[in-house]
């Protein structure tokens, strides 16, 4: 338990307190009575707000289960609709309007490129993210399944030069492709050079020929007549081609070429929610001192290498030499965003006047603005926002009254801070049933400050199925991606986006794909993100954002969005179709079959949760597929099992039984990690166990269908019962 500080009306946690006072506040302009004067009177302002609007959820959610159940039988369509708007779930009809948001970096306005999600209580992850604006092409094909190991070309731990020239293969119609020369391919070049600012490329023939469209190449490193890399640009991204003779692959390379480095993840959202297990004051500062290690440019992490052990630290920026023979730099480093919990929980790190918990939302807001204040006063080598603004993605919101609320929060942080009024971004999460349906109305509210909106379909469909609890039992989980509401929801999303103004200022994003191991797959499907109009996505791993990269020389998604502009539809009705089954015919095998998926990814993501402290984990399905859990995905299952558990479809001791029989397998699977502990020894005794039955059978009654009440509850149940030597 931690020790507090009492100042003014509060009761901070010392080690958030000191960390505040001797880390956060020192360079930031601002006084340290005063910080804390105002942060006592915003609370006492705001959190009464703040808890109304959780009870109006409340309230809303109990009048749509009594409308389903009284309707069971005589559901009707136009009805349901109508009962939405009486009871505010549906607002009001939004004028058109666009919005205005005023200092967005260009990573955000102008370039559409891939996007990380990374949990920043994780050093080594973060700075990876962070340095996922580069990443070399070579190396992601090399070490994944988009080469095949067919011929000899398996992947071996000395490097096989069969699998080698299959990359330098792929990698050279990917040039053809993104940056073609004249009536030659890059596979003919046997030199490349910069002569008269132009891209001089001599062939084996003897012919020198150049750039279909001069105007990509835009810079090089080295010497014009010999130069050690080129930078072309494509879409609005760059490729540099990175050229050694002496090189190992350059070497062996007709025009000496060792690599092609692709701009990568041009953003990254440096996650405080739903990949981190943060429960309380001492969780909060290290997630809270590694996004200050990255305003100030000096977070590091020890990596081990072989042998030995590397530290590494943020990339600097990318130098090159201008046609016109200036210098001229790129970022070496992924714009940052940082997504703050949302309105629901609250946090013992600081307690109010009454002694109560606070809003953890609001204390983010706060203490992430505040760090991020350092940005903006060059208190680091490094920029993140070359535009003076601080990027916060704001999740899990209900309809206009919750983001107008995030709004007034963040007004009040800007003047607490002394910053000026919209120096903070939001980044709205689409990913509530309420926000969805009412996504004109919410942008609308922050039209001067938005920067970014995203589809978050992993959340949606949990509370999808959380909202519409009483209507039904819910068709299988995997047969979600091809129902009507979702389809509706993506495009929805796009839709409304571009109709409000976003193209050339925020950005609109879609989901992950969540499985790492899998990129053949991801670059056959992840592309149709990009022909829905969105001009960031979300991948897994700064390889698949490599990966991912190839995209975007594909596509323009400025010319696919110009094209949506032209084609507006309304998909409310799609939206609020409810995917449920009236006449279950699923068998005694299918039944099990979803059970047991859903249970191992349960199992398999609360166990490292409650007993590790790990907020995202690599999970193998029941087809030993790993998948990408976080809460999100946590939500669905649970909520899943929930609702099957309530029509009938399953026993209690179904599920029950399911669930120690899963849990062999996770113990099986989490069999080498020493830190681990089998659920199994003693299931009655196992909080993970007793957590992750908890949320599937109290999933009908848990706020929205949530999993943080309960997942937070036993992890500091299990943090005051093992001692942290032994965790």
């Amino acid at each position: 338990m931690s020790e507090y500080v009492k100042v003014g009306s509060l009761q901070v946690a010392e080690v958030l307190y000191q960390f505040i006072q001797s880390e956060v506040l020192p360079g930031s302009g601002l006084h340290s009575e005063k910080f804390w004067a105002d942060f006592n009177t915003l609370i006492h302002d705001l959190a009464p707000h703040n808890k109304a609007l959780l009870a109006k959820r409340d309230e809303l959610q109990m009048l749509i289960n009594e409308w389903h159940v009284q309707h069971k039988e005589n559901f009707d369509f136009e009805s349901y609709q109508s009962f939405l708007r009486e009871i505010g779930y549906l607002e009001g009809q939004v004028e058109d309007f666009q919005i205005t948001t005023q200092g967005v970096d260009e990573e955000i306005a102008y370039q559409a490129g891939p996007q990380l999600v990374v949990p920043v209580n994780n050093a080594r992850y973060a700075l990876n993210a962070a340095n996922a604006r580069w990443g070399s092409l070579y190396d992601a094909l090399y070490g994944t399944d988009v080469i095949d190991e067919d011929d000899g070309a398996e992947r071996t731990a000395a490097y096989n030069p069969i699998r080698g020239d299959k990359v330098i293969a792929y990698a050279k119609d990917f040039m053809d492709q993104a940056a073609p020369l004249s009536n030659y391919s890059h596979y003919d070049a046997v030199r490349y050079s910069i002569v008269n600012g132009e891209l001089s490329v001599s062939l084996a023939n003897g012919e020198t020929i150049g750039l279909k469209d001069v105007s990509q190449l835009v810079g090089y490193q080295g010497l014009a007549g010999d130069p050690s890399a080129f930078l072309l640009k494509n879409n609005g991204i760059h490729v540099e081609i990175q050229i050694d003779r002496q090189h190992p692959i350059g070497q062996n390379d007709l025009a000496g070429v060792k690599d092609i480095l692709m701009e990568a993840a041009l953003t990254t959202i440096m996650d405080c929610e739903d990949s981190v297990a943060a429960v309380d004051a001492e969780d909060k500062v290290l997630v809270y001192r590694n996004w200050l290690g990255l305003m100030k440019g000096d977070l590091s992490a020890s990596v081990p290498k072989g042998n030995t052990f590397i530290t590494r630290t943020l990339n600097p920026d990318r130098t090159y030499t201008s046609l016109a023979g200036e210098e001229f730099s790129l970022p070496g480093r992924s714009l940052l965003f940082v997504r703050n919990v949302g309105h629901l929980m609250t946090i013992n790190a600081v307690l109010d006047q009454h002694g109560q918990e606070i809003p953890e939302g609001i204390l983010d807001a706060v203490v992430t603005s505040l760090i991020g204040k350092h940005d903006l006063l060059r208190n680091s080598s490094y920029r993140n926002s070359l535009q003076g603004s601080i990027y916060i993605v704001k999740p899990k919101m209900h309809g206009s009254e919750e983001v107008a609320f995030a709004n007034e929060l963040f007004n009040r942080t800007e003047d607490m801070l002394e910053l000026e009024r919209h120096t903070i971004k939001i980044g709205v999460m689409d990913e509530e049933r309420r926000t969805s349906v009412n996504l004109k109305a919410c942008i609308r509210q922050v039209k001067d400050r938005i920067a970014f909106i995203n589809t978050g379909f992993l959340d949606r469909t949990g509370d999808e199925m959380h909202t519409s609890m009483e209507a039904g039992p819910m068709i299988r989980k995997n047969n979600m991606k091809s129902s009507s509401w979702l389809q509706g929801y993506e495009k929805s999303n796009v839709n409304i986006g571009l109709a409000c103004g976003l193209q050339g200022r925020a950005q609109i994003g879609k989901g992950m794909w969540a499985m790492p191991d899998l990129m053949k797959d991801m670059l056959k499907q992840k592309v149709a993100h990009l022909e829905a109009g969105c001009n960031t996505a979300w991948v897994p791993s700064p390889t698949a954002a490599t990966l991912h990269a190839l995209h975007y020389h594909q596509k323009d998604v400025k010319e696919i969005q110009n094209h949506l502009k032209a084609n507006r539809k309304d998909y409310l009705t799609e939206i609020l179709e409810i995917p449920v089954v009236a006449q279950p015919q699923w068998s005694p095998e299918e039944i099990q079959q979803e059970l047991d998926n859903n249970a191992q990814g349960i199992l398999g993501y609360v166990v490292r949760w409650v007993e590790q402290g790990i907020g995202c984990s690599k999970v193998p399905d029941i087809n030993n597929v790993g998948l990408m859990e976080d809460r999100a995905t946590l939500r669905i299952s649970s909520q899943h099992m929930a609702n099957w558990l309530h029509h009938g479809i399953c026993t209690e001791d179904q599920i029950r039984k399911t669930m120690q029989r899963l849990a062999k397998v996770v113990d099986e699977q989490n069999a080498g990690d020493p830190a681990y502990r089998p659920m199994t020894d003693n299931l009655d005794q196992s909080v993970a166990f007793q957590a992750a039955c908890e949320l599937v059978f109290k999933g009908y009654e848990q706020p929205s269908g949530y999993t943080e009440p309960i997942l937070h509850r036993r992890r500091r149940e299990f943090k005051a019962m093992v001692p942290a030597s032994n965790r």
